[in-house]
């Protein structure tokens, strides 16, 4: 697997923490709010027309790496699913090979350098067949005023990871705008840990080997003890919370719209049924990376796997299990 993708995913861990931290509590809020209210708003227009399906883009950008040109670096499809009870998170790696409406092909994060979200939604819809309208974005330098926010983030960091962490954190640390950063710390240690702001992010921007399956673990492992920790939350803390991180970010969700959601969310016990997926599926023969015409290093995926993300988001089939990745007499690459 190539260094591009390997720091995609190293940042995504990251990205669907904060991004989790950032809408769950404003969820729980409008969740227990909505006790006292005696009628309800109706649905989303997109929850309507997909028949219990509502998918929302989260977004996290990076302009440093671009001289101030934002790229989306992590794009994740967040899908309330109210026929199956689940939320479902499926990642789209960056580099993958698209056509972007009016500029032609290239990269997946072009289309949000093009034409920030709307862009990238109409990308996403004539490439994958996903319609999206509403999306939560946050930038890299806010995602470390999160991180303090938050008290930190905690993650497994590894042997081979701490001399490459430690590299990066003074530059995270320059750039960091947090007004109680204190003095510059570098990690002493291996094994599990929590990172501050700028910490987390020298960890982020991390380029190295390693297994799939192992960060796998670590990210499901991160998730599901923030997500407990969430859940535990009293509205008055949520709402402090809330409070805090709402500068951060920034979203097209009206609060009428997450009210909707919650009470769905939180009366099916979907938000007990979390479920990761990604999108092209690398590490299989229908998915193919390497350098491609000019557009760099991309990932070329097959046309007809497009389905298999179809069955996740829509019919609640996991990935693994999708009869179709058995077949590899069919495949056709989007060349």
């Amino acid at each position: 697997m190539s260094h591009k993708e390997k720091n995609f995913n190293l940042k995504r861990i990251i990205i669907i923490l904060v991004l989790l931290l950032v809408t769950i509590p404003i969820i729980t809020f409008f969740a227990i709010q909505s006790t006292t209210k005696q009628k309800k708003e109706t649905s989303t227009a997109q929850s309507n027309a997909n028949n219990g399906i509502t998918n929302i883009l989260l977004l996290g950008t990076d302009g440093r790496e671009n001289e101030g040109s934002f790229r989306s670096d992590c794009m994740i499809i967040a899908t309330l699913d109210m026929k199956h009870n689940s939320i479902k998170l499926t990642s789209l790696a960056r580099d993958t090979y698209v056509d972007i409406p009016g500029v032609g092909k290239g990269k997946l994060n072009e289309a949000y350098f093009w034409g920030k979200e709307e862009l990238l939604f109409k990308t996403i819809e004539k490439n994958f067949g996903i319609e999206l309208y509403k999306y939560i974005q946050v930038d890299f330098d806010n995602l470390m005023n999160i991180i303090f926010e938050l008290d930190g983030v905690t993650v497994s960091v590894e042997e081979h990871e701490l001399d490459a962490v430690n590299a990066l954190i003074p530059a995270s640390y320059e750039s960091c705008t947090y007004e109680n950063k204190g003095e510059m710390k570098l990690l002493t240690s291996t094994g599990r840990q929590k990172l501050n702001g700028y910490q987390a992010i020298a960890y982020t921007r991390i380029r190295y080997s390693d297994n799939a399956i192992n960060r796998d673990s670590r990210q499901r492992e991160v998730l599901m003890s923030v997500l407990r920790d969430i859940k535990n939350e009293s509205l008055s803390s949520s709402q402090e919370l809330l409070n805090k991180l709402s500068p951060y970010y920034s979203t097209n969700i009206t609060s009428s719209q997450v009210l909707d959601m919650a009470a769905n969310a939180y009366s099916t016990g979907a938000i007990k049924n979390i479920k990761q997926g990604q999108f092209p599926i690398v590490d299989d023969v229908h998915v193919k990376g390497g350098t491609y015409k000019d557009a760099g290093w991309v990932w070329l995926y097959d046309l007809n796997s497009v389905s298999v993300l179809h069955d996740f988001i829509y019919h609640d089939i996991d990935m693994k299990d999708n009869e179709y990745l058995k077949d590899d007499s069919n495949i056709k690459l989007n060349y």
